[in-house]
């Protein structure tokens, strides 16, 4: 049975609206709302036939457990997380080159969000999430991700060694960040087939993982800040991926 989450706010909903109608159950609508934002979203609603009704500002509340909701709440239906084997099934059927992003134990549900934002925009093929160690797929990942794990292959592994083994085998170039390592991100080749590996909030990739890396760079900085957030240094690097590959 599918999973399914409560996402909060006009633009989380009004995205749903756009791409994925078919994965809302419900909306409910704060009483007595009666603004412009308010009246589109009603019209919205009736013209693709999705249910809604109207509840108080408490309930709101209750659901939404302190986020902010702007007087709209949508139950959706989350799209299931692969395994391991369709994984794999996957890149073994897939004839164009990929482009894979693994996310190493990141623990804060709004860097997960926003790099699963980042992989979407930059046109990444498959997301390898590991089971243990990271932040779960909920209503907060959803809303910083803007949509994308609607639109995005998403894959829990329970051992990420495992799994780059098994790429490697595949010809795909497996490629670490790490800053602390002087080989620079734009020194290296990114046009074939390959898998970017992001670590975690303050400890970066475990050293085993790191190990596995058939390479391990840096993105270069000037001025006095040590480190970069995780989901930012996640879009420096799929941007570059990116731009290598439409100027080749």
């Amino acid at each position: 049975m599918s999973k399914s989450i409560n996402i909060f706010g006009f633009h989380s909903i009004e995205g749903i609206l756009l791409n994925n109608p078919e994965l809302i159950i419900q909306v409910l609508i704060q009483n007595g709302r009666k603004d412009k934002r308010i009246i589109d979203l009603l019209n919205n609603l009736n013209s693709q036939k999705i249910s809604y009704s109207a509840t108080d500002r408490a309930n709101l509340d209750k659901i939404s457990k302190g986020e902010v909701h702007q007087g709209v709440i949508a139950e959706i239906i989350l799209p299931p997380i692969l395994n391991e084997d369709s994984f794999v099934n996957s890149i073994a059927s897939f004839d164009q080159k990929l482009m894979i992003l693994m996310l190493d134990s990141v623990q804060d549900p709004r860097n997960l969000g926003a790099c699963l934002r980042s992989a979407n925009a930059a046109g990444v093929t498959h997301v390898v999430v590991n089971k243990d160690g990271s932040a779960p797929i909920n209503s907060l990942v959803h809303r910083t991700s803007a949509g994308a794990i609607n639109s995005l292959q998403i894959f829990h592994v329970t051992n990420l060694s495992r799994i780059i083994k098994q790429i490697k085998k595949r010809d795909v170039w497996v490629v670490g960040l790490d800053g602390g390592t002087q080989s620079s991100l734009y020194e290296v080749n990114l046009k074939g087939s390959i898998a970017i590996v992001v670590g975690s909030e303050g400890k970066g990739i475990r050293p085993l993982i790191k190990k596995n890396c058939d390479q391990v760079v840096s993105i270069p900085m000037s001025g006095n800040v040590e480190s970069l957030n995780v989901s930012v240094a996640t879009s420096i690097t799929l941007f570059e991926m990116k731009r290598q590959r439409e100027r080749s």
